[in-house]
């Protein structure tokens, strides 16, 4: 599985980005799905992920700002972001894994990320 993320940029503080993963296979089997990112000098971080029966978690910053869905039929992965800030500027990049365990340790399959900067 190939995963293309897209629709990064630069956005004022307070706007808006709708980031999107498109999987060049079948996303159907990989029950876990999530939105990484990785700032300069700081650790990569989970941002919000979704299980297969719609279930999601975010990282607390971003929770009530951003929203993750996913579409089988389409093979994408979304992540809409609201209220954007300047800590969230970062390289964002999904991830798909058959399980959390997988996932939390790294595996699965990732993409190469699509930037995010929040400036004025």
């Amino acid at each position: 599985v190939q995963l293309q993320a897209s629709g990064g940029g630069l956005v004022q503080p307070g706007g808006s980005l709708r980031l999107s993963c498109t999987a060049s296979g079948s996303i159907f089997d990989f029950d876990i799905m999530g939105w990484y990112r990785q700032a300069p000098g700081k650790q990569r971080e989970l941002v919000a992920r979704i299980m297969g029966d719609g279930h999601t978690n975010y990282l607390p910053v971003v929770k009530g700002r951003f929203t993750i869905s996913r579409d089988n039929a389409k093979n994408t992965l979304y992540l809409q972001m609201n209220r954007l800030t300047p800590e969230d500027t970062a390289l964002y990049y999904c991830n798909v894994a058959p399980s959390q365990a997988i996932q939390d340790m790294g595996g699965g399959y990732s993409g190469q990320g699509t930037q995010v900067t929040v400036s004025s």
